[in-house]
């Protein structure tokens, strides 16, 4: 008996260090900016000039041209910030995009429309869709991939979003 007890104890120690993976430091050099190429499909971190690391990426599920409207699954193109992280999001991880700026709205209201908002980098749902370019706008990388972005970018880092 006394020897079950220790072995449960074991798995579920070992079943619960898997959770703290989730979050990663990182002490290398600061990312100063996000670069993200739509065509390519392609996010850089970036240290001035230098490439930190490169991903690919997936993005909303009509991914060519600049967002909108609120619901066109188009992922924004322009100068924003990371602005705020969600450590519990739906998506594993996720950090914020400044989407909708100053431009943004006023385009929007001009056309009386919502341009949207809650636009993020983020890792995957549980579920495996299965097909490229499915966010409802944000960018999307691989759970183990927004691990590292997560420790790596901080709040008010730019990001350059380019078609």
């Amino acid at each position: 008996m006394r020897f079950l007890s220790i072995l449960l104890s074991l798995v579920v120690v070992v079943g619960l260090s898997g959770c703290a993976n989730k979050f990663r430091t990182y002490d290398g050099p600061e990312v100063t900016r996000v670069v993200v190429m739509k065509g390519d499909r392609r996010m850089y971190l970036m240290h001035h000039d230098q490439v930190l690391r490169a991903f690919d990426i997936e993005m909303g599920f009509a991914p060519d041209g600049h967002k909108t409207e609120e619901g066109d699954g188009r992922t924004p193109e322009g100068a924003y910030w990371i602005n705020r992280r969600n450590p519990n999001s739906a998506f594993h991880l996720s950090i914020g995009i400044s989407y909708p700026n100053a431009q943004d709205r006023a385009q929007a209201q001009a056309r009386g429309v919502s341009p949207g908002g809650d636009i993020f980098i983020h890792g995957t749902p549980d579920l495996n869709l299965g097909q490229d370019d499915w966010t409802a706008g944000c960018i999307a990388v691989t759970n183990r991939e927004m691990e590292d972005i997560y420790a790596m970018v901080r709040d008010g880092t730019p990001i350059h979003i380019f078609p």
